[in-house]
């Protein structure tokens, strides 16, 4: 749906740049806007590099399961039907973890194999459980400690202080989650 609208929305401009006669204007934004992307992708190519090998090293070395571990008395609580110990509260904690730094990407492999895992639980294949609807909601909502993309676009668009997002944004993301787990809460209750 979003692809449709983008497109729309393309379109709507190409055909007005033709009618106002700054069809120029189009070639000229096209080229300034992959070079904008490419200068984009490169700085934040580093940062992200860096992050997710730091990850990967967490991973492999077992510090990633261990801090995992030290979730699962939070997690439990959340997710009250996974039975304990199951692959996916590790899953769905190393998911947290990641994003909790600002590596949603690096953060997905974990998400997919985690709903990967709830499915198996799920009775009813055709519809989602409450555990993955929290998971859902604690995923989009999730706190963010260190914004590591919005600090890499910060510095490559000359901010003075890159960094001073780190307050807001974990502001922002720790209201969005206490919200979004109250609603999940609240209609999970509902339903019962």
């Amino acid at each position: 749906m979003v692809s449709l609208v983008w497109g729309g929305l393309l379109l709507i401009g190409i055909v007005y740049s033709f009618i106002s006669g700054n069809i120029s204007l189009v070639n000229d934004e096209v080229l300034k806007s992959s070079a904008q992307a490419l200068e984009m992708f490169l700085t934040m190519l580093p940062v992200m590099v860096l992050w997710m090998g730091l990850m990967q090293i967490a991973s492999d070395s077992g510090l990633l399961s261990k801090v995992a571990y030290k979730f699962s008395f939070i997690l439990k609580r959340l997710f009250p039907s996974i039975p304990e110990g199951h692959e996916s509260l590790g899953l769905i904690a190393s998911n947290i973890i990641v994003n909790m730094v600002g590596l949603g990407g690096a953060a997905t492999p974990f998400g997919l194999k985690a709903m990967e895992k709830l499915q198996e639980l799920n009775p009813q294949k055709d519809t989602a459980t409450p555990a993955m609807i929290t998971f859902l909601v604690l995923n989009t909502s999730g706190v963010t400690l260190i914004p590591t993309s919005i600090i890499s676009l910060r510095a490559m668009f000359g901010s003075t202080n890159p960094s001073e997002i780190i307050g807001p944004a974990l502001a922002a993301t720790l209201c969005s989650t206490v919200a979004g787990l109250s609603v999940d809460y609240l209609i999970r209750r509902k339903n019962r």
